[in-house]
Formats: structure tokens, C-alpha cells, sequence
């Protein structure tokens, strides 16, 4: 209030109430939110969401703005809250946790134990600064241990993998192989006992399936001769349900790919049906044909040749290696002036023909920032797929 506001408590106090009050008039539920709630004075919070409840409001919420309390202090401000705001009970506690600590959950899960019914949470615990925090966490959490928390989410656990996936997708933001729940390692027993345990039974080392958030155990698919009619019983148990066209051209799709690899997995049919469900990027220019030269003696060369509105426009680079020469080539044949942000290749499954998805992240001269993304088996067709049309 000092700093950010400079204005005293009463004057924020006044205009917390007449904010809500106009708030109510506009629609039935109406959230306050005490920023920096977990830093600041107790009994001023108390007065501030006593006087919110009478001017309307119907959800108290309670955020740890800079991820600083932990957990023991923070189910304590809820239970503080809930005993000493007299008209407490005429309005939903919710809490906000950032995780500067990597107590988002934690403290989110405390707050639950002490009367919080409603938590702001993110897919993946994306958020700024170190993240808020993580939906699919908390909702384990609460499932796996009902034994504490006695809450359900109504929340259908078997679609957090697939939601967390397209999440990922879409931000360009990869998900760390060991995060909980939807990370690659989260279901993986490398240790030697711990496979032993596994295969005689799996709930020795197994506190959750794969299944109950949406991951199939064996990810390996279909082949090269599976069928329209086999695709789509196998997107469907996915949870997708396409349309004809849409699964006319998702089917070519898989039928190229087919031809490209050996195998099929779940992670390759989701890169092809997130293109039909997001939708492609136009591609304003078409890439027909390059030529990489490379080595540990030799300059980097690329010569790219595209296509734009049926004209053919070829060019050549050189770079601090294959994917530098390459993008440069591109920058002289489309004339634009971007800084490369960030960039990323991630192979999608296992295996030597597994494809590879390069996400860029590209900033204009004006400061604004564009994401693309691409899949291929040839790693440096993925980039030059994702940079030409970024």
C-alpha cells in the first residue's frame, strides 16, 4: 500500500468496498483478492474481508503473492482468517500460490487442511517468475491421499496428461522430465529393486496409475498397415473424436509418417491430431527442397529453396552449425529482422526414427514474440519447417 499504492489503509479499505459494491451490481459472484495477503497485517485483513463480505463479495481470496510463506504459517493464516472474520462464512475462501520457494502446492494443500475450498492453479504450474501453483499436482494429491484431505475436485484425472501435453504445446514451454505427475520419468523405475517390485506388484512403488491420468502404459500404437477404422477406435480411447475430414487428413498424416517409421506411438498420433484440434499455421512459404553441408572440417552451409504465392525463391548461408546456417538462409530469402529468442528440439519417442519437434521462439523489431512449432523424423526439416512460417 506504501509503496505500490502510497495511500493509507483507510483509503484502500474504501475503495475495496466500493469496488465490490459496483462489482455486485454488474454480476452475482464477485472474488476479492488481498494481494501479498501471506506479508501482510493480520488484523487489517481480518477488517478488510469483514467489511468486502457485507459490501458482496462471495469469494475471499487469500494469495502468497511472492511464494514466501511456508506451509505450517500459511494453513495458519486460513485457519486465523476463518476465526476471526465474523461473517466468514457467507463467502468462499480461495488461495493463490505462487511457487518462489517451490511451496505452491505444499502451502495450497494447507490451506485445504485448514478450510480453503476453492485453489487457483495452473496446467504444469506455469505462471510467472518461478510459477504458480500446479493443477495436476494438487489433484493427485487430494485423490491419492483422501485419506487426509476428505475433498473430491469432480475433476477427471484421466484427461491431466493429454491437457498437459497440448498445454505444453501450445506455450512452447517443455514440461522438466522429472515434474510430478505428467513429467516422462514420473512412471519410470530405473532402480533394479524397484523394477523387481513392480513386476510382482505394482502398488509396492506405484502410489497412482498411469492410467488415472491419462497414460497408457505401453504408448506403442499402430504400424504401417493399420487402418482408418483402427486409427480412429485408437484416437477415440485418446479422447478425440473427429469429424470425416478431419480424420481423413489425420489419416494421410499417419499414413506418411507410417511409411517415414516403423512404429507408431501415442506421443506421434497427438503432434498430428493437435495440428487438426489448434489448427496449422498458413504457411505462407513452402519449403520444396534443401541441402545442408556439414562437418568437423567443413563451414556450415545451407541452401534453402521456398515458395511463395507459386514463385520459387532459393538462397545460401553459412553459420555456426546447420541449424544457424540454416536459419540465416531463410532470413535472406523472407527479408525479415527477428532475434532468435529461444530454441528447442525434443524427440517425441524412443527409437532411432523417432521425430523430432523444434519449437522457436522468434522476437520481431517491434518487441513482440511468436511461437512455432514442428514435427518431422529429420530434425533439421523440423526447424526449417517451424522457421520458415514462425
Amino acid at each position: 500500500m506504501k509503496y505500490k499504492l502510497q495511500i493509507s489503509s483507510e483509503q484502500v479499505l474504501e475503495g475495496a468496498v466500493e469496488a465490490v459494491r459496483y462489482a455486485r451490481k454488474l454480476c452475482p459472484e464477485v472474488e476479492f483478492s488481498a494481494e501479498d495477503a501471506s506479508r501482510s497485517e493480520k488484523e487489517f485483513l481480518y477488517r478488510i474481508f469483514k467489511e468486502v463480505i457485507k459490501a458482496g463479495a462471495t469469494i475471499i481470496n487469500v494469495p502468497d503473492t511472492v511464494g514466501y510463506a511456508q506451509p505450517e504459517e500459511f494453513g495458519r493464516l486460513i485457519k486465523d482468517i476463518k476465526e476471526n472474520v465474523s461473517n466468514i462464512e457467507k463467502a468462499i475462501i480461495s488461495v493463490h500460490c505462487h511457487n518462489d520457494l517451490g511451496l505452491a502446492v505444499a502451502n495450497s494443500l494447507e490451506a485445504i487442511k485448514n478450510g480453503a475450498t476453492q485453489i487457483e492453479c495452473t496446467i504444469n504450474g506455469i505462471g510467472e517468475r518461478a510459477g504458480n501453483a500446479s493443477l495436476e499436482e494438487i489433484v493427485m494429491a487430494l485423490q491419492t491421499r483422501k485419506d487426509i484431505y476428505h475433498k473430491d475436485t469432480r475433476i477427471n484425472s484421466t484427461q491431466i496428461y493429454p491437457i498437459s501435453r497440448l498445454v505444453s504445446k501450445l506455450t512452447g514451454f517443455t514440461i522438466q522430465p522429472n515434474k510430478a505427475i505428467v513429467g516422462k520419468n514420473a512412471f519410470a523405475h530405473e532402480a533394479g529393486i524397484h523394477q523387481a517390485g513392480i513386476l510382482k506388484e505394482r502398488t509396492t512403488y506405484e502410489i497412482m496409475t498411469p492410467q488415472s491420468v491419462g497414460l497408457e502404459s505401453n504408448s506403442l500404437v499402430l504400424g504401417k498397415h493399420s487402418g482408418r477404422h483402427a486409427l480412429k477406435n485408437k484416437l477415440e480411447e485418446m479422447g478425440y473424436t473427429l469429424d470425416k475430414e478431419k480424420l481423413n487428413k489425420v489419416f494421410e498424416e499417419f499414413k506418411r509418417l507410417a511409411d517415414k517409421k516403423k512404429e507408431i506411438f501415442i506421443e506421434d498420433l497427438e503432434a498430428i491430431v493437435s495440428e487438426e484440434i489448434i489448427g496449422k499455421i498458413p504457411e505462407t512459404f513452402k519449403l520444396e527442397y534443401f541441402h545442408i553441408n556439414t562437418g568437423n572440417s567443413t563451414l556450415p552451409t545451407a541452401t534453402v529453396r521456398l515458395l511463395y504465392q507459386d514463385k520459387k525463391f532459393e538462397d545460401a548461408a553459412c553459420g555456426d552449425g546447420p541449424v544457424d546456417a540454416s536459419f540465416k538462409a531463410i532470413d535472406r530469402i523472407t527479408k525479415f529482422k527477428v532475434k532468435l529468442v529461444d530454441y528447442n528440439v525434443r524427440a517425441l519417442t524412443k527409437g532411432k526414427d523417432a521425430q523430432g519437434e523444434a519449437t522457436i521462439k522468434i522476437k520481431d523489431e517491434e518487441g513482440n514474440i511468436f511461437t512455432g512449432r514442428s514435427t518431422s523424423t529429420d530434425t533439421l526439416e523440423a526447424n526449417l519447417l517451424n522457421s520458415s512460417n514462425t
